[in-house]
């Protein structure tokens, strides 16, 4: 299999796993765990492509690559984040905004850095500033998949 394919198969699997991060219901818990859940999806896509992981340089490009989605759709998530502190309809209406919205995130991350990677590009040279419209087109690609993902496993059942 290619290094592609593989990494786009990690980036799924982690699309996943940083939605189910939002079903946290502590609001600084579950941005903890989705940053954990992105850190861990990049470390493994990196492997793929034989790139050494800085943590440290990598926290920073992840935290930098959300002002290109900002301010609505950010918003959007953090209401959601926040709404789920509030009893009852908090969790209801709160909880699928902010599983959409990480979810659609951590799919533009992984697809910017494959990209980034099979260029030949590392963390050290990664350009958050050049990658922008990228980042932002899938993003919303992101937030598609993300918002038919309870469906696809019914449909397939």
């Amino acid at each position: 299999m290619e290094n592609e394919q593989i990494a786009q198969q990690i980036v799924k699997r982690y699309m996943l796993w940083a939605a189910g991060a939002a079903l946290v219901p502590f609001p600084i818990a579950d941005m903890i765990a989705i940053t954990g859940v992105e850190l861990k999806m990049l470390a493994d896509i990196s492997k793929v492509y034989e790139i050494p992981f800085e943590k440290s340089r990598v926290q920073a490009v992840v935290g930098s690559l959300i002002g290109y989605v900002l301010p609505h759709t950010f918003s959007v998530g953090l209401i959601g984040g926040l709404l789920k502190m509030i009893p009852g309809v908090g969790l209801l209406v709160g909880v699928p905004s902010f599983a959409i919205f990480a979810a659609a995130y951590t799919w533009a991350l992984g697809r910017v850095f494959i990209t980034h990677f099979e260029s030949g590009g590392t963390f050290l040279n990664f350009d958050a500033e050049a990658v922008k419209e990228h980042f932002r087109t899938h993003f919303a690609e992101g937030q598609k998949m993300a918002a038919t993902m309870n469906a696809a496993p019914k449909a397939e059942a």
